[in-house]
């Protein structure tokens, strides 16, 4: 029984769980100062697909009986920890506006500083980085080619283009 991994999963639903613990907080922020939310359709299969990703690592791992590849595991895992870096970088560097919904707060310019500088979606890095390393740590390969697929269908399909769409408004000005 591969302890250690189910650890570093669980350590990894905790770390969501805080997410949506700021994420609530920086939607009531968002709200009271005129927030528009956008995209509500695909922000519950996000949430089925990340849920799903945890599980599936777990399941695999114990299932398939999946060795843990010290000349893989360790790489990925070193990959797992960065990401959890950018994406708590990006959540820090928007303070209240970062949101794991589409919520846009008319009015408020561009952030670009931080990952933002370089980089339009750092958080959406972060989630691709993190999708396929934390199943590789212990060589779940199945579990990171199906979410790696998934999310790049939910990211380039729908998500990205929807708070594309979202900030392009919020910069209009009202006519």
């Amino acid at each position: 029984m591969p302890v250690a991994y189910l650890v570093l999963v669980a350590l990894t639903a905790v770390e969501r769980l805080a997410e949506l613990v700021v994420s609530t907080r920086n939607a009531r922020w968002s709200f009271a100062r005129g927030g528009v939310e956008s995209g509500r359709r695909h922000f519950g299969p996000m949430v089925a697909l990340h849920t799903a990703l945890l599980v599936a690592c777990v399941a695999e791992v114990v299932v398939a009986d999946r060795p843990f590849l010290p000349w893989l595991g360790w790489p990925m895992l070193a990959l797992v920890l960065a990401s959890q870096g950018l994406r708590w970088w990006c959540i820090a560097t928007l303070g209240p506006r970062w949101n794991t919904r589409v919520i846009v707060v008319p009015g408020l310019a561009l952030v670009a500083k931080g990952p933002y500088r370089w980089i339009p979606h750092p958080n959406y890095v972060a989630v691709v980085v993190e999708g396929f390393a934390l199943p590789l740590v212990h060589t779940a390969w199945l579990t990171a080619l199906a979410f790696t697929v998934l999310n790049a269908w939910l990211l380039l399909g729908f998500r990205i283009p929807v708070e594309e769409r979202a900030l392009e408004r919020a910069r209009r000005p009202v006519l």
